[in-house]
């Protein structure tokens, strides 16, 4: 019995662009279609190591935000974050499909001053970059970072104006509705990057509960020329999409929400030495996370 625990912590460990990416960040709605003029949701947040169980560490929700069916903005209620997970509520008012959304863009980057490499500090953007680089700095080295976590949830009929693309990052723009998807049924789903097609853009799939089953379930999919990909869903419930890219040149994908090196603020590993760092230049890296629900015929 001890063994069978074994090898399925070992698969859930191994779900990112890379081994080391063990925690997921998800938002979990109590529902995504609800019926009449006047619904609430309630949105649990976490990152974990089993999806939908909260094991690690809350998500903060300052950065959520809600996108009406007619493009106004909505606004959480009632948040609250713990030790292991948050949440809030969400009251939908008006027929058709919401965005609750956790999106945030940053520069990464380093340079060398006085012959030692430095890292851009935490919240660099490009209005503070000039800022954030003292004088004298050589070697300078920027991308920037993208990562969106988004749910859709629909009151009444299915609708479309919040999938106007933004042109930044990973974007989700549904051939089949979100909120319309049929376990045993075939969904295309096309993904953009920066506005743009994303072709060969590599997505995963994962439903919820792999802590209590063997196997993991995962899909590993390839978005096709046109940046669209076919999903079909063995049985109901809620599953985990993600997709990721860019990182360094010559190491793994930096890209996923959740993924955080285990340094010190001085940058330093675990046990004192500096980190490990892939050979080669930056890249812009970008990520992609939603919760789908998938309901029986």
């Amino acid at each position: 019995m001890k063994a069978r625990y074994l090898i399925a912590g070992a698969l859930a460990a191994l779900t990112l662009s890379g081994a080391a990416q063990a925690h997921r960040q998800w938002m979990l709605p109590s529902s995504t279609t609800l019926s009449g003029n006047d619904s609430w949701v309630t949105v649990d947040a976490a990152v974990s190591n089993d999806l939908f169980y909260f094991d690690h560490t809350a998500m903060r929700t300052d950065n959520v935000a809600v996108t009406e069916p007619d493009g106004a903005l909505g606004k959480i209620e009632n948040a609250a974050t713990g030790k292991y997970r948050s949440t809030f509520d969400v009251h939908l008012t008006k027929p058709g499909t919401y965005r609750i959304a956790n999106v945030s863009t940053m520069l990464m980057g380093s340079y060398t001053l006085d012959g030692e490499e430095k890292r851009l500090p935490r919240g660099t953007t490009k209005a503070n970059l000039a800022q954030a680089i003292p004088a004298g700095a050589t070697n300078i080295q920027t991308a920037e970072a993208a990562n969106r976590n988004e749910l859709f949830v629909t009151l009444g009929a299915p609708t479309t104006t919040i999938f106007k693309p933004t042109g930044t990052g990973i974007e989700l723009v549904p051939v089949t509705h979100p909120n319309d998807l049929v376990a045993g049924e075939a969904a295309t789903f096309q993904f953009l990057l920066n506005g743009k097609p994303a072709a060969g853009l590599k997505v995963t799939v994962i439903p919820g509960g792999n802590r209590y089953r063997d196997a993991l379930g995962q899909q590993d999919l390839t978005t096709d020329a046109n940046g669209k990909l076919s999903v079909t869903w063995p049985q109901p419930g809620m599953y985990w999409l993600n997709a990721s890219t860019g990182g360094r040149e010559g190491g793994p994908g930096e890209g996923a929400p959740g993924q955080a090196a285990k340094q010190t603020a001085g940058g330093k590993g675990p046990e004192g030495a500096a980190p490990q760092r892939p050979a080669g230049p930056l890249k812009d890296r970008a990520s992609y996370v939603t919760t789908l629900e998938v309901l029986a015929l």
